[in-house]
């Protein structure tokens, strides 16, 4: 009987590629972590309505003009004062973060912020703005879609879970360091570049050599024989510039919400019942090879949220969020949740 394209799935190992699920036993060898849980079912409802707008009492920054408008407010308010508190408190601490909910962050709304330091938070607002702003973090939203072709386990445990929010120290860190490791069946079957452009010297033998023994070195000092998934998991990490130290950057069930980036999961089965070694790795290796998404946005598929698409045409991407930086203004005035 030949293997199935993924391993079967259960609800606890979903559960395990939590932040706060992994965090703890990770923290020496990760990037530094808040973790706020559980969320109130009124965040819940924030983050499911209509509309991108900013709580009542988050923006740290003016985002109003001086005039005050006389009309009611017609749509929702929301206010989250504790939850403004604690983010405050994790900027205080580490300067900026990005932030992630259960198992997904907000890299789809990154246009948001300023280019020059995208998923970078100073405020609540920020925070607000990326999560309100992105598809990707709907994802967590709904247990249905979070255990979606899963096994029920053993002990017959529940789909309810804790929303909860990670506010991760922010770094500028060179993209072409990230990698996405693949393991089935506890063995590292294969490295990819995450960054899709090219860069000659990630075609370097030495360098790869480097790179596959850095990260498999980390892996069987920590993750081989910890990680709380199982043996099957797909996990994310960002090398030192001189490519010789890792750290654990995120956990992903190895299934098909997790992007093999530039492998397939065929390919991925291929190599597991090759059971090959040392682990694969893939770079882009060559222009051409990255012709097909080098000057393709990532995430464009969902980049503009409908009610963006109004204003955008005939703008550069130069300033685009300047004009969306305006028109939030000019929505406070109507608004007072901020409703873009």
């Amino acid at each position: 009987m030949s293997p199935l394209l993924f391993p079967p799935i259960t609800r606890s190992q979903v559960l395990a590629c939590q932040v706060s699920s992994w965090y703890p036993i990770f923290a020496s060898i990760t990037i530094k972590t808040i973790i706020i849980r559980p969320l109130s079912s009124g965040f819940r409802d924030y983050l499911l309505a209509d509309g991108v707008y900013i709580p009542t009492g988050a923006e740290d920054r003016t985002y109003l003009s001086n005039e005050e408008s006389d009309e009611d407010d017609e749509g929702p308010s929301y206010t989250f004062p504790e939850l403004d508190a604690q983010i405050r408190q994790a900027i205080a601490l580490f300067g900026a973060v990005f932030p992630k909910l259960n198992w997904s962050s907000p890299k789809d709304a990154a246009w948001m912020l300023p280019r020059s330091s995208p998923l970078k938070c100073t405020s609540p607002a920020d925070v607000y703005l990326l999560l309100k702003s992105s598809d990707f973090v709907n994802f967590d939203l709904d247990p249905v879609i979070v255990f979606e072709g899963c096994e029920a386990d053993q002990e017959g445990k529940s789909m309810n879970y804790e929303l909860e929010l990670s506010l991760r120290k922010w770094y500028t860190f060179d993209t072409s360091r990230e990698f996405r490791c693949f393991v089935r069946d506890n063995v590292l079957l294969g490295i990819s570049q995450r960054d899709p452009n090219y860069y000659n010297f990630l075609n370097s033998s030495e360098i790869q050599v480097t790179v596959r023994n850095t990260i498999e070195r980390l892996w069987r000092e920590n993750l081989m024989m910890k990680c709380p998934v199982g043996s099957h998991y797909v996990f994310d990490v960002l090398l030192t510039r001189d490519f010789r130290r890792a750290h654990l950057i995120d956990i992903n069930p190895f299934a098909r919400r997790t992007d093999p980036l530039l492998f397939t999961y065929q390919e991925l089965l291929d190599l597991a019942m090759g059971a090959s070694y040392p682990p694969k790795i893939a770079v882009v290796n060559s222009q051409g090879h990255a012709e097909a998404t080098r000057n393709a946005p990532a995430y464009q598929h969902n980049m503009l949220p409908f009610e963006a698409l109004h204003f955008s045409a005939g703008r550069t991407p130069e300033n685009f969020s300047d004009a969306l930086a305006a028109e939030i203004i000019a929505s406070q005035k109507e608004h007072d949740g901020r409703l873009l």
